[in-house]
Order: structure tokens, then sequence, then C-alpha cells
């Protein structure tokens, strides 16, 4: 029996297997707004029989997209927009989730295929926000620190998100707190150099994301998860650390958070990253034992067998993939055969299961 197949509950949502598709930013939105490329993209993988599609990093204000072609779910045009999208996920036998991100002192950038380096200038740029004034490369302009009350704003905006998702119909959210986005830089003594209640000790840098989460929890009903991604290391002398993971995520699963999505790195542009397959599956390890919550894996996950692996021994309880998804948007379907399981196709697709 496999494991990767296996039916997998939280809350009151049963998602029909333990592969789901990561969020991946596709840099084709304007003013935030999902499109046809979008149903396409998140709407394969539906077909494909993942058993969650997550859309995007999508922003919960505009100045909180990385890029001025994220999505983002800031209206209810935007909310509505996505109800389509999420309809058809479902309908297809797969769950719908989105994540919900504010890119913090990492926002206003190109795009990835034109370079990635910051717009200071012009209407695709704005003036990025963060814990401190520091930014992310040296030479960059510096970002605007926020004050408690802008902090509060930004809190509030991401309780909107959460609202405008239940309205889309998404059954997940997951708040975004790894890779050196705003949730991030606030954890990370690497990015926070504040003095006041949200800087210092770890119980300072672990405020904004807890109030956040705690904020959204009480906000999304509670028949449905929540997920956590964070970076579980940044990979770097005196950042964040596995420890100080598995202590947020203790505090997150009291919160009422369903899952941690296991990612690693991005505080910082300087960090040496160990890459190999499955490279981030220990912190997923670790961070499941430790701190007795559900975890995703995700990183260089790319064969079937690899995965089963991951699931079967209890490194995590679901594998989230990103590239391999690009190359091969129906890899369910075809790791389901290798691991000689039967799973039903689509009706359409039905004469090319044997």
């Amino acid at each position: 029996m496999s494991q990767l197949f296996t039916p997998f509950t939280l809350r009151s949502v049963t998602f029909p297997n333990r592969i789901f598709v990561s969020p991946m930013c596709q840099y084709s939105s304007e003013n935030g707004m999902p499109n046809e490329w979008h149903r396409v993209h998140l709407g394969s993988r539906a077909v494909g029989r993942a058993g969650l599609v997550m859309v995007e990093a999508s922003g919960v204000s505009p100045e909180g997209r990385i890029t001025a072609w994220d999505s983002g779910i800031w209206s209810e045009e935007h909310a509505d927009a996505f109800r389509p999208i999420a309809g058809f996920i479902h309908g297809q036998g797969s769950v719908a989730g989105i994540q919900l991100a504010h890119a913090g002192r990492k926002a206003s950038t190109d795009k990835p295929w034109h370079g990635g380096r910051v717009i200071a200038e012009g209407p695709d740029s704005w003036t990025p926000l963060a814990p401190s004034a520091i930014p992310f490369r040296e030479g960059d302009p510096p970002p605007h620190a926020l004050t408690v009350d802008e902090i509060r704003d930004v809190t509030g905006q991401f309780v909107r998100a959460a609202k405008l998702a239940l309205r889309a119909g998404f059954k997940v959210i997951e708040i975004h707190a790894a890779h050196g986005y705003l949730l991030h830089e606030f954890l990370s003594p690497l990015c926070n150099e504040r003095s006041d209640e949200y800087g210092g000790s770890l119980e300072n840098r672990m405020r904004m994301t807890l109030e956040v989460t705690e904020a959204v929890r009480a906000a999304w009903p509670a028949e449905l998860p929540l997920f956590v991604r964070i970076s579980a290391t940044d990979w770097a002398e005196g950042g964040w650390t596995l420890d100080e993971s598995v202590e947020l995520s203790k505090r997150l699963r009291q919160l009422g958070v369903d899952l941690i999505d296991c990612s690693s790195g991005g505080a910082v542009a300087h960090a040496k990253i160990e890459l190999g397959p499955g490279y981030q599956v220990p912190f997923s390890r670790t961070i499941r034992a430790q701190a007795s919550i559900p975890t995703g894996a995700v990183g260089l996950i790319t064969t079937a067998q690899h995965a089963e692996e991951i699931v079967a021994d209890g490194s995590a309880d679901v594998v989230l993939l990103a590239r391999q998804f690009l190359r091969d948007p129906y890899f369910p379907l075809h790791a389901a055969k290798e691991l000689g399981v039967e799973i039903e196709w689509p009706e359409q697709y039905a004469r090319a299961a044997r």
C-alpha cells in the first residue's frame, strides 16, 4: 500500500493524496488579478490529480507583492476573479488553496527573467516595507521600517485577505513566513534590528508572525485548515535556526495552525545553501517530531519513489513539489502508475491511462 496515495484529513478537509502543488509565482498578473494563464496553469495540476493546488504567493496589499506582476488578494474583485479557478480545481477532485504573502523588503523587484533586481523608480516600483531599514542587497534602496501602527495595519491586511480567500472559495490558506519576506524578516536577527517589542528576543521576533496567525485563524472558519510556511534555517551565521523553528511551530500549533510547510533560506543574499535531493526533508522530520504538528516537505523532490519514502518513513505528512510540477503537470498520475496504485483519471484522458 502506497502511503503517498492515502487520503489525508485536516479539520473538515480530506485531501485525496499527499502530493501538493507548492506555491509558484508566475509573474503574469496585472494589478494582482489572476487571468487565463493562472486558470490553465493551476487547473492543469488539478487535472493531473494533485491533492492540493496552491496559488502562488499572493500579496495582501499592492505593496506586499514581490513584483508588480504578482497575483494579489486585497479586494472583492480579486476574490471574484479567483472564484472560477478555485471552483475548477475542486471540480477535479483536488483541494484549492492560496498562499497569503507580504514581500517586505524584497518587494518592488523585476521579473526574475529580467534579472529580478529592485525597480527603484517608475510605475512598477514602490517603497518596500521591513522591520528595519536594511536593504536585502548592498546598494539597494533601504526599505521603510514599519511603525507599530503600520505593523497592525499589515496584520489587518492578512485578515482581509483571509476573508477574501473564503469568498473566492478556497479551502486552505497558507501564511507565508519564509524566504526572507516580511514575516520571516521579523523572525530573523539578520533582518530585524528593532529595539521595541518586535525585536531582540526570540519572543519579540516571533510576535508579528504569531499576531498575524492568531488574527487570521480567528477570521478563517474553524472547519478549514490553516498552514504556515517557514524557513527552518537561514543557512547563515547569526540567523534564524532550526531550534527556533521548532519553538515557533509549537506556538503556531497552539494557535490552531494545522500544518507547517518546511522550507528554508531567503533571508540574506550571502547564505550558502547545501542543495541536493530532499535537502530540506530533515527540517520537516525534526519539526514534525519535536513540535508534534503535521508537516510538509519541499525542495528537490522529483521522483515518485523519493516522495513515497518521505511520507512512508514519517519525515513528513505531505510533499510539496514545485519545479517537478512545472515539468510534469500530471506527476501524480504518473507517480501512481510507477508505484502500482490505481487512481481515477479524468474521463477525458481515460483512454491514455493504460
